[in-house]
This record gives C-alpha cells, sequence and structure tokens, in this order.
C-alpha cells in the first residue's frame, strides 16, 4: 500500500450526491488521513466537515472542489498549508491560481481525485 497522505478537502459536503463527499469516503477508505473543509458544518462518517481554516502540518495534498470565484478566498489559506500539490478537479480549473502553486513550489494538477484514487495513481 502506498504512504498515506494527509489530504485537505476544499468544497467538501455533507451531501452525499456530491464528488467532494465521495472523495472524502474514498481518501479515509485508503487510509488517508483527511481534513473536510466546507461551508457549513456537518460530517462524513466520521469524519467532520469543518468550515474554519485550521493551520496544519504535513499537508501532502490539497483537492479542490469550489469554482474558481470560490477559491480566491481561499488562497492565502492554500499557500499557508505548503502541500506537496494542488488538485483541480473537474470544474475547479483555475490558472491564476496554477500559477500560485507553481511559484510557490506547489504541484498543480488538473485530475479527478476519485479517479487518481481508483487507478493508484494517488
Amino acid at each position: 500500500m502506498k504512504t498515506p497522505k494527509h489530504t485537505v478537502v476544499l468544497g467538501a459536503s455533507d451531501n452525499p450526491q456530491r464528488y467532494s463527499y465521495l472523495a472524502v469516503n474514498r481518501l479515509a477508505s485508503y487510509n488517508h488521513p483527511v481534513t473536510a473543509i466546507g461551508k457549513k458544518n456537518g460530517a462524513i462518517g466520521s469524519i467532520p466537515v469543518i468550515t474554519e481554516h485550521p493551520q496544519l502540518d504535513d499537508v501532502d495534498t490539497i483537492t479542490l472542489y469550489l469554482s474558481a470565484a470560490n477559491q480566491k478566498a481561499y488562497y492565502d489559506y492554500i499557500l499557508s498549508l505548503h502541500p506537496k500539490r494542488l488538485i483541480f478537479n473537474p470544474g475547479a480549473e483555475n490558472p491564476e491560481l496554477e500559477q500560485l502553486a507553481l511559484k510557490n513550489n506547489i504541484e498543480p494538477l488538473e485530475a479527478c481525485t476519485l479517479v487518481m484514487l481508483n487507478t493508484g495513481q494517488y
């Protein structure tokens, strides 16, 4: 099994119909530590969805389930976590944030977290 990667899911939702919900569940099932941050408090299984922006250590990946316009409020927070990579899931593509990521030694990926997990690329 691959090394667990602490992942922050931005745009997390406790709605089972949302891809962010599926991603949190799938990440947890692969034993990746997950911090789920959304616009309202809730829970996805045993993982709380929080609205705060905690300072976290050892973040490997931030996966985005927010539109480009909604990402702007998180720019400083994302950069402060110093993740190794930033995944722009379908619908979350953002050239401005991708450039910021590159300038801060963060690998931007336009990809799908669920597909990456299912194909062993995560």
